[in-house]
């Protein structure tokens, strides 16, 4: 495509180029792996592949850099397949269509997958660098880490060497991240009896688009609408004031991104229909004013469309229709031992009807077990007033901060060294793969930095173009001053 031509640093856009081409959602990164492996072959690299699907690829030190201790560079090869409702994509053999404007890189319709395409393609130019100067290298590129990191979970204790790992999963230049919070889902499935639809009655199809969505740890304290909870509210009062029906209910997609969109089927009294379509007309409206400029392109639709053939028992309804009400969404609590950090949130990720089933995904996050785990009883003990059967996912671990790091302090001068101006040190409110490698390989050394991206896991997803300079300069700083092994 050549589409960043200019851009620097070059060579890591012409990987990110070569990436973009490549499918590689969660659990499909069969493409990937082979590109990777492919690559570690051209340029003669040591590759080997796990049974999870896994992959390092090894740079042997330069001359008269054997001494110093081995860094494993780490980055995810999946990515979050997101795409707005009107945009056509096959997430199967569609390439991603980048696009540069003002400084920033997005993609037309979708995901751009710079999360985490961008740490694989520095990782890549890394490895490709004949001229570095640096001790031995270990590029571990691991599967599925959107979804359920279900690669960090089954590292092997010996797939990699080095203790001192550079984490290139995060999303604001400036800040070294230290910490992270610990996740799990909480699902639930209701069964419901289908019921024949009145055929006197008439039917409305009600649309909630143009929400922002965004990363359910890193934006979840922001006060973006959430499409499901906006639905279900919308369909609470419509229940509460009109004789409605509810056939559909379908909001949200991923467990890991804050629902953008959200679409119901209700049928009602032929004799009540144009008072519903006010009565929804005024609900938007009142929604713009409780959002206002934070979700100023929220719209709320409706129009007529054929009768469904089955509605839902009206048992069912009102218990779905309570139970999602009730069910919390957003920051539950912040941190006390450091400023402006999110400790514990919850994620109203999706809500999706089959014929008689309906299932319900949730995300909690927390930097405390315990309170990850209570924040998930109090969305379980929601979901079960509609009868839910409910399942708790094994989650993953939290990573916890060490101001004493020597990468941290390592990291801490080449940032200075090179930009003149101190960083933030900071945990972050998302589930990073540190948090399984830190419990895994005991007295691990680890930070996270990367380039600033924003609005990760949506089609308004995009990265700015300077900080990947940034990004990279300190990435080449950080491995030229390993220190010695002991």
């Amino acid at each position: 495509m050549n589409v960043f031509a200019g851009l620097k640093p070059s060579t890591v856009w012409t990987y990110f180029e070569e990436i973009c081409m490549i499918p590689r959602l969660s659990k499909h990164e069969q493409q990937i792996r082979a590109y990777l492996l492919s690559f570690a072959k051209l340029h003669d690299l040591e590759a080997k592949e796990d049974k999870i699907g896994n992959i390092l690829i090894t740079k042997p030190s330069s001359r008269g850099m054997e001494g110093r201790k081995t860094v494993v560079l780490q980055s995810h090869m999946d990515m979050v397949g997101e795409k707005n409702a009107d945009h056509q994509h096959d997430w199967n053999k569609d390439p991603i269509i980048p696009v540069v404007t003002n400084g920033w890189v997005t993609a037309q319709g979708t995901t751009l997958g710079a999360d985490d395409g961008m740490g694989i393609a520095s990782a890549m130019a890394i490895l490709a660098d004949k001229d570095l100067k640096a001790g031995k290298i270990e590029c571990l590129f691991t599967v599925d880490e959107e979804s359920g990191m279900t690669g960090a979970i089954n590292l092997e204790p010996g797939f990699f060497s080095g203790r001192v790992l550079l984490n290139l999963d995060s999303e604001d230049e400036g800040i070294l991240y230290i910490g992270c919070a610990g996740g799990m889902d909480t699902v639930g499935t209701i069964k419901y009896n289908p019921v024949p639809a009145d055929k006197n009655n008439k039917a409305l199809a009600i649309s909630i688009t143009g929400l922002r969505g965004g990363h359910s740890g890193d934006e979840i304290h922001k006060g973006f609408g959430n499409s499901v909870k906006i639905m279900n509210r919308l369909l609470w009062n419509l229940a509460n004031n009109f004789k409605i029906s509810v056939s559909s209910f379908d909001g949200g997609n991923l467990r890991n991104a804050i629902p953008r969109e959200a679409f119901a089927t209700i049928a009602v009294e032929s004799s009540a229909i144009d008072v519903i379509k006010g009565w929804i007309k005024n609900f938007h409206e009142v929604m713009l004013e409780e959002f206002r400029d934070i979700e100023k392109d929220l719209k709320i639709s409706v129009k007529e469309c054929p009768l469904p053939q089955f509605v839902m028992d009206k048992e069912s309804q009102g218990k779905l229709l309570n139970s999602l009400t009730c069910c919390p969404h957003g920051a539950i609590a912040w941190s006390k031992e450091m400023d402006n950090l999110v400790e514990t949130s919850t994620n109203l990720a999706s809500v999706k009807f089959s014929a008689d089933t309906i299932q319900i995904v949730t995300t909690q996050r927390s930097s405390i077990e315990s309170s990850k785990h209570d924040v998930g009883a109090m969305v379980e003990t929601c979901l079960k007033l509609a009868g839910a059967e409910v399942v708790h996912s094994d989650g993953y671990p939290g990573w916890r901060p060490s101001m004493s790091s020597e990468i941290l302090k390592i990291t801490l001068s080449s940032y200075k060294r090179l930009f003149g101006k101190d960083p933030n040190i900071r945990a972050i409110h998302a589930g990073l793969e540190c948090g399984l490698i830190f419990e895994k390989f005991k007295g691990i050394d680890m930070i996270s930095f990367g380039p600033t991206i924003r609005g990760a896991h949506t089609p308004e997803e995009k990265i700015e173009v300077k900080t990947v300079q940034m990004f990279w300069d300190l990435l080449i700083d950080v491995i030229g001053n390993i220190p010695l092994k002991q």
